[in-house]
């Protein structure tokens, strides 16, 4: 069934304009981005396609134009639309957070990362700079890979703040199985640079562990 087989008002476009982006689901939305199916399938079907063989939206932000490209009916310029549209979305949201954001609570700090990290698939130790008003001047991933005290050194940590004459820090990694329970290294790792920040006085006031729409703050955990 093609989209011009519709009854008007069920049309992704004129349900778009009559009731708004958000009435329409993914697959609508990116059927609007595809414009055209195939003759053996409508644009609906084939935007469907899309979105199984990328588990929902939940990898199609890390997609490339070769994998799009391998879909039957995604050619180069389809896939470069989607792609586009990924990025501005990505690019808009980083404008969202980066607008003098304050962290003023442990919620506050992990949403300024969390849709960022929850789908990494490496750990990744970020951390955030702040000013003397909890505002963000800088986010800086340290390290990837399997936290370790002896890997996560404080000299990497604190060289940033220093350059970016930050008055705290903010620490955030990611546990790729979704689960943000501490684990040993990370107690140890939290421990290690809360000691040196009070040597050198620049404040670690949390470190926060992303799992898959939830955190665990080792602060409120009584571990700083």
């Amino acid at each position: 069934m093609l989209i011009r087989d519709f009854p008007k008002e069920e049309r992704p476009r004129e349900r778009f304009i009559q009731e708004g982006a958000e009435s329409l689901s993914n697959q609508e939305l990116i059927a609007l981005l595809l414009r055209t199916g195939s003759k053996e399938e409508s644009v609906l079907q084939l935007s469907n396609r899309l979105i199984q063989t990328f588990d929902g939206l939940r990898l199609l932000k890390d997609a490339s134009i070769e994998e799009m490209t391998q879909i039957k009916g995604i050619g180069e310029a389809k896939a470069i639309q989607i792609l586009a549209s990924v990025e501005l979305g990505r690019r808009i949201n980083k404008l969202l957070h980066q607008d003098r954001y304050v962290i003023r609570s442990p919620e506050d700090g992990a949403n300024y990362c969390m849709e960022e990290m929850r789908f990494l698939t490496q750990e990744h130790f970020v951390c955030l700079y702040l000013n003397t008003k909890n505002q963000v001047l800088h986010k800086r991933t340290v390290f990837i890979g399997s936290l370790n005290a002896s890997i996560v050194h404080p000299r990497e940590v604190f060289k940033e703040a220093f350059r970016r004459s930050a008055a705290s820090i903010i620490c955030l990694h990611n546990h790729p199985s979704g689960d943000p329970s501490p684990s040993r290294e990370d107690i140890e790792v939290t421990k290690r640079l809360v000691e040196c920040g009070k040597l050198i006085g620049i404040e670690v006031l949390d470190h926060i562990i992303i799992g898959e729409h939830k955190y665990v703050s080792l602060k409120e955990k009584g571990y700083l």
